[in-house]
């Protein structure tokens, strides 16, 4: 079974691209099937690469950032079973545009994910440092890591029925 996942953030060149490279990588060293995908609230952004910036940083850290900038649409409710964003402004920007209930209920803060904090964000690096954008980083492969982990209990419950 597939489980499908999006990760959001604001214009998806920063933080979304990478969660989105993240999740992939340490579903495959995981053995799981997913699929990944990322968008962004806004649309000012859509059609470019993500920052240099977070493609080198995840680059040195062994990930590979890459993609386009799009929009979260209507569509992504029905194609992804979680939807991950970064931050409370994310989350209220998703969750206005989720068509229903069901479709809420698809969503989450990812640094929820990261047992190992109290902090329910990722603070946006764009416009920062190089170390803004390894901190960002160090929060989404915690997070990445949660997630795979809760992805991989509801694959093995699954599997057992």
């Amino acid at each position: 079974m597939t489980i499908r996942v999006l990760a959001v953030c604001a214009g998806n060149i920063c933080r979304s691209p990478t969660a989105e490279a993240v999740i992939r990588s340490l579903s495959e060293e995981a053995g799981l099937a997913v699929e990944v995908d990322s968008a962004g609230t806004g649309a000012w952004n859509v059609g470019e690469p993500p920052t240099s910036q977070a493609i080198a940083v995840a680059a040195a850290a062994g990930f590979d950032v890459a993609g386009r900038a799009r929009k979260l649409n209507s569509a992504d409710f029905k194609r992804f079973d979680v939807i991950v964003v970064m931050d409370r402004s994310n989350l209220r920007d998703v969750l206005a545009a989720a068509p229903d209930a069901e479709a809420k209920a698809k969503v989450r803060l990812f640094r929820t994910y990261d047992e190992g904090t109290e902090s329910d964000e990722i603070p946006d690096p764009y416009g920062g440092t190089d170390e803004t954008y390894k901190r960002a980083l160090g929060q989404i492969v915690a997070s990445g890591r949660g997630l795979v982990a809760s992805l991989a209990s509801v694959e093995d419950a699954i599997t057992l029925e």
